[in-house]
């Protein structure tokens, strides 16, 4: 099931309703089943593989636990639980990759054989669910936090379904006690969380969606494309990819915020980052830090040579990049990313000594903003090995860019016509984004809770919250409309609601 659908329109209310309906101690049943449910709706087959997934891990940790003394067991309960599950990830989603890439080495030395290419379905989010029962497991290893003994509620931090398949990756010390907790409805949570979702929604559907189209008419025809179509298609790439992905994360906090339940942030305005270190701070800000802890700190980190650092650091990005898919084009993207980073990394001094010659303020807002554009067109160059379809896409879009800059204004507007809204509808959706970014920041609902909530009935005050006052009459109007817009965006997804980007890796 997608957020973006009708079917979820009615789902979540239902959820909702026997959330907060049921006896605490039966509750997280309910929230079970409802997850299972939302994750079997795609393909009800593929639910045997996360529960296989949730039943070694779960078991690995519970022999860790209760054999600390025995290291060479724990040690072993660890290996193979690692082993395990990622040979699941392995197979399903990188047996192909390998074997094509295997074939096309030996290829080189003249060996001619067909690669060996299994008819596999890729289990949608598995790279999500498959790094957040790890985190669990190597927690539990490392003694930083204890194991869950309620099979059920493991079952639940695993599959929860907000977060399910494209994340935040939660850790099992911020979700599991959550999941436990008397949660009870209020009116902030179910106006902010409403909020989000609502920003969710017009970023994915209205935003991500209506910048697509042209966006894949470039990268699904570049031998038609010419350099400025490649770079307007990659710059508003790099707005659909934020989009889609933050969108999805905006529904997913509101709907936990809804049930009393917070997601860890996985966004903070990227593209305002001054450097690529602080974009990677800012962008999946949940897997960075599951790379940071549960690889790059492993390998060393910073704690060694300049020399082994860096290498570190190179690594995390080629495993990021495979991560994000079995490609070498995310091979690529991720080595990119890499070496910005070690660039930037060897050039931070010298830049600081030019600025100081030079008299130049670190606090100098010309100077901001022109490290802002320049990370921005970094992280866009990027996108483009990102985004192509093949590896010979690939080298047909750079050929483009940096040669092909000949104006075919007839192709230019015919792909805006396309989009239906044409350039407009471009410049109309930003300046919406910028207005949904006010409003996730709070900047239009200043004041909007009074303390003092109206009173219920004693026999009402368990199941339903309690009503505030509004301090400003004028902002009712504004959610009224977002109630509206609410409708409104679902209906332009309709029965062709669109996937989501993520829920491919």
């Amino acid at each position: 099931m997608v957020f973006n659908s009708f079917e979820f329109l009615i789902f979540f209310p239902l959820v909702l309703i026997l959330y907060f309906v049921l006896p605490v101690k039966i509750r997280w049943t309910a929230l079970l089943a409802a997850s299972l449910f939302f994750y079997m709706y795609w393909n009800w087959k593929l639910i045997f593989l996360i529960l296989f997934t949730i039943a070694v891990s779960f078991a690995g940790s519970h022999i860790i636990e209760k054999n600390r003394g025995k290291k060479w067991l724990c040690k072993l309960s660890l290996i193979v639980t690692l082993v395990v599950c990622f040979g699941i990830l392995f197979f399903f989603k990188y047996f192909n990759f390998l074997s094509s890439s295997v074939n096309g080495i030996m290829g080189l030395f003249g060996v001619k054989k067909d690669p060996l290419i299994l008819n596999l379905i890729l289990p949608v989010g598995i790279s999500f669910y498959t790094f957040q029962t790890l985190s669990y497991v190597i927690d539990v290893y490392r003694g930083t936090v204890k194991p869950e003994y309620h099979f059920g509620y493991y079952m639940l931090y695993v599959t929860f379904f907000p977060q399910l398949v494209a994340g935040p990756i939660e850790r099992p010390e911020n979700l599991l006690p959550q999941l436990r907790a008397k949660n009870r409805p209020e009116w902030k949570n179910i106006v902010n969380g409403g909020k989000k979702m609502l920003v969710g929604f017009f970023k994915k559907v209205v935003v991500a969606d209506l910048i697509a189209v042209y966006v894949n008419t470039v990268y699904n025809d570049v031998a038609s494309a010419s350099g400025f179509g490649v770079l307007l298609a990659t710059v508003l790439f790099a707005f659909q990819i934020y989009c889609d992905f933050s969108g999805y994360t905006d529904i997913a906090i509101g709907c936990s915020e809804i049930m009393g339940i917070k997601l860890m942030q996985n966004f903070n305005t990227p593209y305002v980052a001054k450097s690529i270190k602080e974009f990677w701070s800012r962008w999946h800000i949940s897997l960075s830090s599951w790379f940071k802890d549960y690889l790059y700190i492993p390998l060393g980190g910073n704690r060694c040579s300049v020399f082994r650092r860096n290498l570190n650091v190179f690594i995390v990005f080629l495993v990021s990049g495979l991560w994000h898919g079995a490609a070498w084009t995310f091979v690529l993207w991720g080595a990119i990313h890499g070496i910005y980073q070690i660039i930037g990394y060897f050039t931070n001094k010298p830049r600081q000594r030019l600025w100081e010659k030079l008299g130049v303020k670190p606090d100098n807002k010309i100077l901001g903003a022109a490290k802002q554009l320049g990370t921005f067109l970094l992280v866009c160059f990027a996108w483009i090995f990102f985004r192509a379809n093949s590896f010979a896409d690939l080298k047909v879009l750079l050929a483009k860019l940096f040669t092909d800059w000949s104006f075919n204004a007839s192709y230019f507007t015919e792909t805006l016509d396309s989009m239906g809204l044409g350039l407009i509808g471009i410049l109309t959706t930003v300046l919406s984004l910028i207005i949904m970014r006010a409003l996730d920041r709070g900047v239009l609902d200043r004041g909007f809770f009074d303390a003092a909530p109206n009173q219920l009935p004693a026999e009402m005050s368990d199941v339903l919250p309690a009503k505030p006052k509004l301090s400003a009459s004028a902002l009712k109007g504004v959610y009224l409309i977002w109630v509206i817009a609410l409708a409104w965006i679902l209906l332009l997804a309709g029965d062709g609601a669109s996937s989501f980007i993520y829920f491919q890796f």
